[in-house]
């Protein structure tokens, strides 16, 4: 994820009175007058209690807790559905008709309502993507060895790999555009969610480095290398999650996957330019590649809690910065959580800074990461 940087402008001694009067919030919001709890009551009892209860607690998975919710971060949601930013039918209508002083009354409401506590995570331990990798890593052991580094020639290493394209490469053995081994039996029976937490396990290995092959010269590969340094990075390591690192890659691996794009591998560019290439340059270029060091590119081990670190500049209950419309998101319903992360990362509800945090990363993930919010106390 990327970090948050805010910057705050200072207000004029008389707004900044106004602000120290009334903790939390902006000068705008200062001079509002004062909301009608009563009169959100009464709208919620009317339009709201059927998903969201008088007590602001979701009635059913995805449907989020509202109580104790910031006031600001209402009243923007609502303004989003009213403008058709945020994507739900019945909560466009709703919002369509409600006033400038039903929102802020609703808002007001829901906003002094006690946190909703849940029973969730008592009695269970969230499992991290990654350790669920390196369980399953080990069916893959007996080729590509437990921690990713292949030591059998024509067999890939799978350490340091970029985890978007593990998951790629590995449907497409699953739908017989690459040459399938014995073990690729086991993979029918892993979800989505198997695969990219056992993508992320390898990407977070540390490659080996290796000798020079037998076969093919290092240093007369490298000018031949210059085109794949465009997506592969340089010296073929990727910074680029769907686009596979090759540097510290098994040779003889290299040389048979390079001549597949000319026939069975679908990739247009590839083939482009591998149909040009000699066998003894496509040796070249392998061996030049072998002997690149290479990284890990990501940190499992410790990802959820340095995401959540990262999450808690703005999310803590204690981080109500004025004027930003951010949501509390301790102890929220967790379906929730996960529908609000992928429709960020898909671009599917407004915020660039959201957009952003969320886009390198897949659905185990970001189930983790919700389940450790949700598992947390309210407050």
């Amino acid at each position: 994820m990327k970090r948050l940087m805010l910057s705050m402008v200072l207000a004029l001694a008389i707004s900044g009175c106004m602000e120290r009067d009334q903790p939390g919030k902006s000068a705008a919001e200062a001079k509002l007058p004062a909301a009608d709890v009563a009169a959100g009551k009464a709208f919620a009892e009317r339009e709201c209690k059927a998903c969201h209860g008088l007590d602001g607690r979701g009635a059913a998975p995805a449907i989020p807790h509202l109580a104790a919710q910031r006031e600001r971060y209402l009243l923007a949601a609502l303004k989003a559905y009213k403008e058709g930013k945020r994507v739900h039918a019945a909560l466009r209508e709703i919002a369509s008709h409600m006033t400038d002083a039903d929102a802020r009354n609703l808002s007001a409401y829901f906003a002094g309502l006690p946190p909703i506590q849940t029973a969730l995570g008592k009695d269970s331990t969230p499992v991290s993507p990654y350790d669920q990798g390196k369980s399953l890593a080990k069916a893959c052991a007996k080729c590509h060895s437990e921690d990713g580094n292949s030591r059998i020639p024509g067999t890939p290493s799978l350490a340091g790999q970029q985890p978007h394209y593990l998951v790629v490469a590995i449907r497409e053995y699953l739908n017989r555009e690459r040459k399938a081994a014995p073990m690729h039996a086991l993979l029918p029976g892993l979800t989505r969610l198997d695969l990219e937490s056992l993508a992320l396990y390898f990407a977070s290995q540390t490659p080996a480095e290796r000798p020079a092959p037998s076969a093919g010269s290092p240093a007369a590969g490298e000018p031949l290398s210059a085109v794949c340094g465009g997506c592969h990075g340089a010296r073929g390591v990727s910074t680029d999650s769907a686009t596979p690192s090759l540097a510290g890659q098994d040779a003889r691996y290299l040389v048979e996957a390079i001549k597949a794009y000319r026939t069975t591998r679908k990739r247009e560019s590839m083939r482009l330019y591998v149909t040009g290439l000699s066998d003894r340059e496509i040796q070249n270029i392998a061996a030049f590649y072998a002997v690149q060091k290479s990284r890990a590119v990501e940190k499992g081990q410790t990802l959820v809690k340095d995401l959540t670190d990262k999450c808690e500049r703005c999310h803590a209950a204690e981080a109500d910065i004025p004027g930003m419309a951010v949501p509390k998101i301790r102890g929220q319903d967790q379906d929730y959580l996960i529908m609000a992360l992928r429709a960020y990362r898909d671009d599917r509800r407004e915020s660039s800074t959201m957009h952003k945090m969320s886009l390198p990363y897949g659905d185990s993930v970001i189930e983790s990461l919700s389940s450790a919010y949700a598992r947390q106390p309210a407050r």
